[in-house]
């Protein structure tokens, strides 16, 4: 107990509680920053194969209230899925889809016709080209990623999950209420090659 005694000790020892202290409060306010949505946070993917759709499905599985989605095409039924459970667990899934899923063999309409999602369609533009997942107006998943199989096990494409930029989120979901603004609901149509060979 002498050592406490010796002045330089006691300097030492205080410097290092107070630098300890220093990271643990910085510790601390980062990860409340994290809770709340504050800290920006930035996950990059890349496929064929590197991981986009499990980040994906992550993210939905963690989402609380609500998941708004543009797509231009939706056939991976690992994300289709996970947007139902989260229906089913009571959040509320807005999702705007191209005019080509209507008609599309492969389009996952069908799927959110029938368990109720009500899927609307963006036919005001040549394409509605846009990918992108706004989860509980906090997390921003966007990219070249078409949220499809051939995406995912085939195409060069990328994913960006945006986190703790509450200003491009809410660019974002502007963006969506414009073009759910004109879209209309969803319906199931013939394909082209069916109503060709009638």
């Amino acid at each position: 107990m002498d050592l406490l005694k010796n002045p330089d000790v006691v300097f030492g020892l205080n410097v290092a509680t107070g630098f300890m202290g220093a990271l643990t409060l910085v510790f601390v306010v980062r990860g409340i920053a994290r809770r709340l949505g504050r800290l920006t946070e930035l996950h990059i993917r890349f496929s064929p194969r590197g991981g986009c759709q499990d980040a994906i499905v992550q993210e939905l599985q963690r989402a609380r209230r609500e998941i708004l989605v543009q797509a231009y095409s939706f056939t991976a039924d690992p994300l289709t899925f996970a947007l139902v459970d989260a229906k089913k667990r009571g959040l509320t899934v807005d999702i705007v889809l191209d005019r080509s899923n209507e008609a599309e063999r492969y389009s996952d309409l069908k799927i959110f016709l029938d368990q109720g999602l009500d899927p609307h369609i963006d036919a005001e533009h040549a394409i509605a080209h846009n990918k992108i997942m706004i989860i509980d107006r906090k997390v921003v998943i966007t990219g070249s990623y078409n949220f499809t199989n051939q995406a995912e096990g085939e195409n060069a494409e990328n994913l960006v999950i945006i986190k703790g930029r509450p200003d491009l989120v809410k660019l974002y979901v502007d963006n969506f209420l414009l073009h759910k603004s004109h879209a209309k609901k969803a319906e199931i149509k013939e394909p082209v090659a069916a109503r060709r060979a009638a």
